[in-house]
């Protein structure tokens, strides 16, 4: 099946579900959410980093992709302190939802163009996002490609 070329013309967004993303790995977040926050964009900083080059060497993180994806952090609730302890990093951007994460997150992938992929697990978020034509992939599939970053 082949792609409309007005969707090619921009890079994938791949938008995290930061709360949704943080509770499926058991590292203690919950003691410290803004804490977990800030390291989930230094792995995500370092995956956008990868990616450039995976792309360049024909190898994308997202099939059908040639360029590099962007990240969209979506903080909500008491994540969202650490925007204030975030570094800006090219390609990986930072919205603190000023109500629900799930509407913010489902606002932009109505108002961003292009291929818009949503890491969840969240069910009815799915629902939404998809309704709004978006992919959505778990958060299994991008802790997997943070973990390739460790082993290199």
């Amino acid at each position: 099946m082949r792609r409309d070329k007005t969707i090619c013309a921009h890079p994938a967004t791949i938008v995290v579900d930061v709360a949704n993303v943080m509770g499926s790995r058991p590292d203690g977040w919950w003691r410290d959410r803004a804490g977990a926050a800030v390291r989930l964009h230094a792995e995500l900083a370092d995956l956008a980093a990868r990616s450039t080059a995976l792309a360049a060497d024909g190898r994308p993180i997202l099939p059908g992709e040639t360029e590099p994806p962007q990240f969209v952090m979506v903080l909500e609730g008491a994540a969202r302190a650490a925007a204030t302890r975030i570094h800006a990093a090219e390609r990986v951007r930072v919205v603190q939802a000023n109500g629900s994460g799930d509407d913010e997150i489902v606002a932009l992938v109505r108002e961003l163009p292009g291929r818009r992929v949503v890491v969840t697990a969240d069910r009815e978020l799915r629902r939404r996002c998809e309704a709004a034509g978006a992919e959505v992939l778990g958060p299994g599939w991008l802790l997997g490609l943070l973990r390739q970053g460790d082993r290199r």
